[in-house]
């Protein structure tokens, strides 16, 4: 009876103190999400700025078009794995732009640790690093292990660069990997039945021939040698050397040259250890060798870039990541029906006097693109001027959803065109009928009644069906590229076949108005407004609720951890295939290869 009593007692104990701990950890959660929501809301709290306080910028980090939209990942801190690695470019932007009017910050210092970024979005900061000295104030950058080539893209602005004397410095030029997986397709049985228009619409190559295209290699040598050119050229003007000297080092594996070497050839200015770094950064901001250094952080310093604004205003509103007909692979990517609504909604608000359509996106759903266009031709057609910012993405379906704005806007390393369509439906009659033993046996009232079912390969008057279904498409695609561009559907056609251009040769070629960011287009729209200096912007869509995202980030990274570890090597060709499975089956998406910065 007794041990009866004492079991009861131990077990109400055990079952009070994990509801505790449960009530705890949800607390938490809340008082985070709260918090978060709070500073969306624009009620930040202010960061004291202290004397002599030096900008960190901490290159170990992914640079993503907005702020991380969750104040803390509480799971990744219980579990030990530190704070997520994002950077928002808007937030650094803002930061820096601050940096120059704070009289309290002294300078910047730019910490090399692999930054993970596309061009487009690194150009973007090297020009504001730029604009930020001409206050007077200095920039310095250090490699603590080395510096790889997007480092060092960002570093050559700094009036010195540093590395540690048995560091390294990798620059390589730029390249691209493709995997064509046809040998794999036909092992298993899987045949993929495509139909497209355009000889460089080169997105379902690697699923229907061996090796690269002629055309598709002529494309992909001429856009990543322009975007190399602008990274070369920039990077040599600002370490006082010519193209051609920058150009021999990078084909000479710079990354196995001795530290000493990089000094002598002026890639880096000095060596020194870490505590050696400090000690010049005191100097710099005249702080005693006994005091910490007074750092800040991107985030203490940018203002609150998602605050909700009073009155009139301009609407930025982005548009980021593949674009789907309804939900889309993850949280990135775009809601085609989502954003159509929301765009629809800003053109029936008194407030909202104009847009700007930050497009940073590969293109997607043929159906949703067409979605969105009209979303953006009804804004217009009230009287609400548009204009388009390219990030480092604006191809296909990305430039079907900009072509009708008033202006484009894009950065000179941006990557875009890309005017093209196909269809890829995937047959598995080979796999399941010889290769598993199944057959599909099939009874229809016409025809075509079983098109599309498992099994069933597509007979030749259907796949001329949807060819005909993919021409029209490409009419169409074509035909609001020229109506937004004010030029003959002809004059389109002969520069698109799907092919890809870097943004100095679509500017040239009219499908781009001018080089800048999104501060350069809602300036444009503010001008057309005749609005002065005195206006207002606001971002759009509004960034999910913190709680929400934590909960899909954490049950999405469990799951494609434990992916990871069970299919090692494999993993990446298993996402190309989830992803070609939630695909429309007829897109504007340009190809995917791994461009290797």
């Amino acid at each position: 009876m007794m041990k009866k009593f004492i079991l009861i007692v131990c077990g109400s104990f055990v079952g009070a103190f994990l509801a505790f701990l449960i009530f705890l950890f949800v607390g938490m959660i809340m008082s985070f999400s709260i918090m978060g929501s709070m500073s969306m809301k624009g009620n930040k709290a202010p960061v004291s700025i202290g004397k002599h306080s030096i900008l960190k910028i901490d290159l170990g980090t992914t640079i993503q078009e907005r702020g991380d939209v969750e104040p803390m990942d509480m799971m990744s801190l219980l579990q030990g794995e530190g704070l997520p690695s994002t950077l928002g470019l808007n937030t650094l932007i803002s930061a820096v732009e601050n940096a120059a009017q704070d009289d309290k910050v002294d300078g910047i210092y730019i910490e090399c640790n692999g930054v993970s970024a596309a061009p487009a979005t690194l150009e973007k900061v090297r020009h504001t690093l730029k604009q930020f000295k001409k206050s007077g104030k200095w920039i310095v950058a250090y490699g603590y292990e080395g510096i790889n080539q997007s480092d060092y893209y960002l570093a050559s602005i700094a009036d010195s660069i540093f590395l540690n004397p048995v560091g390294a410095l990798d620059l390589h030029g730029l390249g691209s990997v493709t995997p064509y997986m046809k040998k794999m397709f036909d092992k298993i049985g899987v045949e993929m039945q495509v139909v497209r228009v355009g000889s460089f619409k080169s997105a379902v190559e690697p699923y229907m021939l061996d090796d690269m295209s002629e055309a598709n290699r002529l494309q992909q040598e001429h856009y990543l040698g322009a975007i190399w050119k602008e990274m070369r050229d920039s990077i040599a003007a600002d370490r006082k050397m010519t193209s051609e000297a920058l150009n021999a080092l990078c084909d000479s594996v710079l990354l196995t040259f001795d530290a000493k070497d990089l000094v002598t050839l002026k890639l880096i200015d000095k060596l020194v250890y870490g505590n050696e770094m400090d000690d010049i950064l005191r100097a710099r901001t005249d702080v005693d060798k006994k005091d910490d250094l007074n750092f800040i952080s991107p985030e203490d310093l940018a203002s609150d870039v998602e605050a909700s604004v009073l009155g009139d205003h301009i609407a930025v509103v982005y548009a980021v990541g593949e674009i789907y007909s309804t939900s889309g692979d993850s949280n990135e990517d775009i809601n085609g029906q989502e954003l159509s609504k929301t765009i629809l909604k800003l053109k029936d608000d008194d407030k909202v006097k104009g847009m700007v359509l930050r497009v940073n996106s590969p293109g997607g759903s043929a159906f949703a693109s067409e979605q969105i266009w009209k979303a953006i031709q009804d804004f217009k057609a009230a009287g609400k001027p548009v204009a388009v910012s390219m990030g480092d993405y604006a191809a296909s379906g990305g430039y079907y959803i900009s072509c009708n704005a008033d202006r484009i806007f894009a950065e000179r390393t941006t990557i875009t065109g890309s005017i093209g369509i196909f269809g890829m439906i995937p047959s598995v009659n080979e796999l399941v009928e010889n290769k598993l033993g199944v057959h599909m046996a099939s009874v229809k009232t016409n025809e075509n009644a079983d098109m599309g079912a498992v099994g069933k390969k597509l007979t030749p008057a259907q796949l001329a069906a949807l060819q005909n279904m993919v021409n029209q498409g490409y009419e169409l695609f074509t035909k609001r590229c020229a109506d937004g561009r004010h030029v003959s559907q002809d004059s389109i056609k002969s520069i698109a076949e799907g092919r890809v251009w870097d943004a100095v040769t679509a500017k040239q070629i009219g499908l781009v108005d001018e080089f800048g960011g999104i501060k350069e287009a809602v300036e444009w729209v503010a001008k057309k407004l005749k609005l002065g200096d005195d206006y207002k912007t606001q971002n759009y869509p509004a960034i999910k609720d913190p709680f929400e995202v934590f909960l899909n980030k954490y049950m999405a990274k469990n799951y494609q951890t434990r992916l990871q570890q069970e299919m090692g090597p494999l993993y990446d060709y298993h996402k190309r295939l989830q992803r070609i499975m939630n695909r429309d089956r007829v897109l504007c998406l340009m190809p995917e290869s791994e461009i290797a910065y």
